[in-house]
């Protein structure tokens, strides 16, 4: 049994959005523990890619969300003492249809607007870079700024920080129930190891955040939404950076367009991602299910990425994989993240439901439940991610 202790705030959630919460807050000067039924990474941190990517993105506010996050994982590198194998290689989206082309291309305009770098990459070009794509693409559109890590080393190296700043890192230790004063504001947590006094707490538990709502009476509209992987062996290079196919941002915003598409690859929300990894194995993608909380991977829809990827680069018909694996990212019916503070219980913070961002945004969600906890101006403004657009039942449409 774990010693009661007493801290400023209690972050739940040991992925990679609760150990950024824990290392800024912990940098600000704060008494900090971080909480995690499992292993740091346990949950979607260690179930995904390591995407830091902006080009898929509706451009406007959440473009600049992954823009500024991407900065502070530039800014705090230098304060890590673990490699989170942070490229920033960029990212291209092929584009394989005329009715694609004139989509991103007026896609391309908006973005440049808000100040993501991106350019178009005709043909000639973009088979001289990725010679080992399939014939036929019209080009791809193409973000310099795109980025990519490793999820488990970055939680592991954020928890390792705030360690170092005075942070309680507490893994194996699940929370079961959640202590308020007569007031209702928050006054502490037990867990199956002891009790915690605080008057703040974080949820960061992703899609797992509305069990830790249940506790304090709040109904979190967060659904797990399962995505699977293919780990392909270790070769010689078959692709330089990350490539996607602009068919899955056309079919998110513009779904029209996606009349043609097999039936098995519109079922499991199939669309092509390619990923090099820094240790020479590459990842395959990937899906979209609502699937409940289960985290198999399943035969039809590792078919379905193993078809779409082979049709994209044909050589990858000669690997082997090696592994496949599935993450839940946390999905919430706008698509954007809940960082907030809820007024309804005083002390209780959400950090959650940033679908397949969480990655990408990690620093910047960090930072900004730093400053509402603190009263500061928050980097962005962060009106859209407030939890009370669900409170009100009010919110944007999906988008």
């Amino acid at each position: 049994m774990t010693p009661s202790s007493s801290v400023d705030v209690a972050v739940v959630g040991g992925g990679v959005s609760g150990a950024a919460c824990a290392y800024f807050l912990a940098k600000a000067g704060m008494k900090v523990a971080l909480v995690e039924r499992g292993d740091l990474a346990a949950g979607c941190s260690g179930g995904c890619d390591g995407n830091i990517m902006a080009q898929d993105h509706q451009p406007g506010y959440d473009t600049n969300l992954t823009i500024q996050s991407n900065r502070i994982y530039q800014q705090i590198l230098p304060e890590l003492d673990w490699d989170i194998e942070y490229t920033q290689k960029g990212s291209i989206l092929v584009i394989e249809t005329p009715e694609e082309l004139d989509f991103m291309l007026d896609r391309m305009k908006q973005q440049l607007a808000c100040g993501l770098p991106v350019r178009f990459v005709d043909q000639d070009e973009l088979y001289e870079q990725e010679p080992l794509l399939a014939p036929g693409f019209l080009g791809a559109i193409e973000c310099a700024s795109d980025a990519s890590c490793m999820p488990i080393q970055v939680a592991v190296a954020l928890a390792r920080a705030a360690r170092r700043l005075g942070a309680e890192i507490r893994t194996y230790e699940e929370v079961k129930s959640i202590k308020r004063d007569e007031q209702g504001r928050i006054a502490g947590l037990v867990t199956d190891r002891g009790e915690i006094r605080t008057p703040r707490l974080v949820n960061c538990c992703g899609a797992w955040a509305p069990f830790l709502g249940k506790m304090v009476g709040l109904d979190i509209p967060i659904i797990p939404r399962r995505g699977q992987l293919v780990v392909v062996e270790q070769t010689a290079q078959v692709g330089h950076r990350k490539i996607s196919e602009a068919h899955y941002v056309v079919a998110k915003f513009h779904p029209e367009l996606t009349e043609g598409t097999d039936s098995e690859t519109l079922k499991y929300g199939v669309a092509f991602v390619f990923e090099p990894t820094a240790s020479g194995n590459m990842l395959l993608g990937s899906s979209r299910e609502f699937a409940g909380y289960d985290t198999r991977t399943t035969y039809p829809v590792i078919r379905a990425i193993i078809r779409r990827a082979v049709r994209f680069i044909p050589a990858l018909a000669q690997l082997h994989c090696i592994r496949t694996y599935a993450g839940l990212r946390p999905y919430t019916p706008d698509h954007l993240p809940i960082i907030s503070a809820v007024e309804e219980v005083p002390g209780f913070y959400i950090a959650a439901g940033h679908e397949g961002d969480g990655i990408g945004v990690a620093p910047l969600t960090g930072q900004l439940i730093t400053q509402i906890i603190l009263g500061q101006e928050t980097t962005v403004d962060v009106t859209p991610l407030r939890w009370s657009r669900f409170a009100r039942g009010a919110g944007r449409q999906a988008g």
